[in-house]
């Protein structure tokens, strides 16, 4: 089962200043879930004058309740308890052009629900018109358009079923093994005991759905965070806001304060 969302918004600031922000918007007051972020790769090409970023986040998350009711036990073992969830980022940076896109992709539990989200920054049009023939006197306050574009894939209760259809040697036209849906694993006792995998997935694609409206909300409004602290006073404040949040981030109640405290040779008075 596979669902989308799309959706388009505009930051009231320019396109170096909106993609110098999207590196440095972790942390902020709106993202107090993202406990660590690591470049894992990030080359320059010459030729194409493109930037290219491979970065991990390491985020405090768990499955939503109502997706964990919907799970047989034993489905997740210990990772629903975690707390932690990885999210790869992967950036091309095209500040010549004006235009820059990103995918992101979460690495755990990617057998229940993968989600995939896509962004294209970029100058608009007028703009780029505006500015190249002059014929504007007055000063234009420039934008930086963002298109999203995210795709919810469930894969629940697929593994069995694929093994099983491997097992009868049964090929698509393609020669690819054929996957259909499975009645092989089955839901909790009661009212859950009667829906198909089918149904489960469009209920865990469709929560998947909710969730990702809700963080693009917060995500734009951590930027314009970033984005007000660089208008106000540049890299320095930006720096010293993103110090203030990491100690918002781990001083807070909980395991956290004691890592923390730990970290600064603190004893921990909680």
């Amino acid at each position: 089962m596979v669902k989308f969302y799309e959706s388009s918004f505009s930051y009231d600031y320019p396109f170096p200043a909106v993609s110098l922000a999207y590196f440095l918007r972790y942390p902020n007051p709106y993202a107090k879930h993202v406990l660590s972020t690591d470049v894992i790769d990030r080359h320059f090409d010459k030729d194409s004058q493109r930037l290219y970023t491979t970065r991990l986040h390491l985020k405090r998350s768990k499955l939503p309740p109502t997706v964990l009711k919907l799970l047989p036990k034993g489905i997740l073992g210990s990772s629903s308890d975690s707390g932690q969830s990885y999210i790869l980022e992967k950036s091309i940076v095209d500040v010549k052009k004006g235009w820059m896109t990103t995918e992101t992709r979460n690495l755990e539990w990617t057998g229940i629900l993968s989600v995939v989200e896509k962004q294209s920054y970029f100058r608009p049009a007028r703009e780029n018109v505006s500015a190249g023939n002059g014929s504007s006197h007055e000063p234009q306050n420039e934008t930086t358009e963002v298109k999203t574009s995210t795709t919810f894939i469930s894969r629940f209760g697929q593994g069995g079923h694929r093994a099983a259809r491997r097992k009868t040697g049964a090929v698509s036209p393609n020669n690819d093994p054929v996957v259909e849906a499975p009645d092989e694993i089955q839901p909790k006792r009661g009212f859950l005991s009667s829906w198909s995998t089918s149904s489960l997935q469009r209920t865990i694609e469709a929560i998947g759905m909710r969730r990702t409206r809700e963080a693009l909300l917060k995500s734009k409004d951590g930027m314009n965070v970033v984005l007000g602290r660089m208008r106000s006073g540049g890299l320095v404040e930006v720096l010293e806001g993103m110090r203030k949040d990491r100690e918002a981030i781990y001083v807070s109640e909980g395991p956290w304060k004691r890592r923390w405290n730990q970290g600064r040779g603190l004893e921990d008075d909680g």
